[in-house]
């Protein structure tokens, strides 16, 4: 007789008493337990996807504005005299007037635009009525009179934007309240700015020149866009591609299957380990020690980005593609080698395609992960002005200045003006749609290139 025959012997009468579809004190504790537990976790889900909502509402109700934008249209006669004043359609000469010239030819056909179909001005006046005009509008109006002399003595139909607070006025963002406070605009030319919006003067529409312009001053924040911004992640990223996916993989591959097993190997995986959890801003700090100041490179260049990007997310790469190669089973090393394939043949042959799926998958959440970084991008200078786009990627396009979309969401929402915050905003969104296209992608190729054993 053992003690356990013993203790069930001693115990039977009670056992006997006792029903499994009756639940004692220690099984109700265990229950409301269990229970406690599912309404924590329930709990936690719920608050985390409270806050995600928070901030997606929060972004997109600031930002979807900046996709739409109000505009001028009016009818403008080019005045030969005016704007080319030798009479000898020399470029040269026709430069010599500025943007001025071209913004006081515009204020007064707006004026005459506006008299034409009975607008009444009203307290408005001649200087608070050009205040409607972006700056933008005179400069892009230069460039097609200078590119093309023969649009001279011609009446065309000019369309530009309208400044920044008549655009955010159609928008909430301005009312007849903030105007009566604000010295950059007034009630009067809000009043006006109903009466050209029902006249057709005043529109408000999709804007796409905020996915293809570039950065604009303080004095036009409604021609600001993202055009170089996006061509200069779009640069840095394929620059990261190429960099990090093959260092990545050769290093976990030779890590994972040939090194030998010793302390060397042991420290280089204890390096990997915290370079992957060292501040972003390190990186940053190492990449203008190394590459802008020893190297030589050029500041805020998409290839000194993305050599800043690479050091930062290539431990991450290697941790992912180490435990994707991991993951195969040591069967299917241990078959290949019995039928006669080399350990390179059965790394390449067998492991790696197998181990592909989670290597692909790992690598583009870290080249996602790598595009939102600002930090490192700010110390090698990538928040400077950048008014041209660069060049095509083979014709030099890489060593040319550009800026990022975090970089330019850090840029915007440090000024003081609401419209750069709008825009802030809505580059986040621009930003958060190449981060879920990133990550389908990863899942598209998780699923066709995925093996079931």
């Amino acid at each position: 007789m053992t003690d356990a025959t013993a203790g069930g012997m001693s115990a039977g009468p009670d056992r006997r008493s006792a029903s499994l579809l009756t639940a004692d004190p220690l099984m109700r504790r265990r229950n409301a337990a269990e229970t406690r537990f599912r309404l924590y976790g329930v709990a936690a889900i719920m608050i985390s996807l409270s806050m995600l909502f928070i901030m997606l509402w929060t972004i997109f109700s600031d930002g979807v504005s900046a996709f739409r934008q109000t505009s001028l249209t009016m009818a403008v006669t080019l005045d030969a005299e005016r704007l080319d004043p030798q009479g000898n359609r020399a470029r040269d000469d026709m430069m010599k007037v500025t943007t001025i010239g071209y913004t006081n030819l515009l204020n007064d056909a707006l004026k005459s635009y506006m008299e034409a179909r009975g607008i009444d001005t009203g307290e408005v006046s001649d200087r608070e009525l050009s205040a409607f005009i972006s700056r933008d509008t005179p400069a892009q109006l230069r460039n097609q009179v200078i590119a093309n002399p023969d649009m001279l003595g011609q009446t065309i139909e000019v369309k530009g934007f309208a400044t920044g607070r008549i655009d955010g006025y159609f928008k909430g963002r301005v009312t007849r309240e903030t105007a009566q406070v604000d010295t950059n605009i007034s009630v009067a030319q809000l009043e006006l700015a109903d009466q050209m919006r029902e006249a057709g003067i005043l529109t408000v529409g999709f804007n796409w020149k905020f996915l293809t312009n570039t950065d604009a001053s303080d004095q036009r924040p409604e021609a600001a866009g993202l055009g170089i911004a996006i061509i200069g992640s779009a640069y840095m990223m394929l620059l990261v591609a190429v960099f990090v996916l093959p260092i990545g993989v050769a290093a976990s591959i030779y890590l994972e299957e040939f090194a030998p097993k010793n302390r060397w190997t042991d420290l280089i995986e204890v390096n990997i380990s915290n370079l992957a959890a060292v501040p972003s801003i390190v990186y940053g700090i190492l990449g203008l020690a190394i590459f802008i100041n020893f190297a030589k490179f050029p500041q805020s260049s998409p290839l000194v980005g993305a050599l800043v990007l690479t050091l930062m997310t290539l431990p991450t790469i290697i941790i992912a593609t180490r435990a994707a190669i991991r993951a195969v089973p040591p069967s299917i090393r241990d078959a290949a080698l019995g039928i006669g394939a080399s350990k390179m043949q059965t790394v390449f042959h067998h492991v790696l395609p197998l181990a592909a799926p989670g290597i692909l998958t790992g690598t583009i959440l870290g080249l996602a992960s790598a595009l939102g970084e600002t930090a490192p991008l700010l110390l090698i200078g990538m928040v400077a002005f950048v008014a041209n786009y660069p060049s095509g990627p083979l014709e030099g396009g890489m060593l040319e200045p550009a800026t990022a979309l975090p970089v330019q969401v850090y840029s915007w929402a440090s000024r003081s003006d609401p419209a750069f915050i709008e825009r802030s905003s809505g580059a986040i969104i621009v930003l958060l749609a190449f981060l879920l296209v990133m990550n389908i992608i990863a899942i598209v190729l998780r699923r066709r290139f995925e093996r079931r054993w």
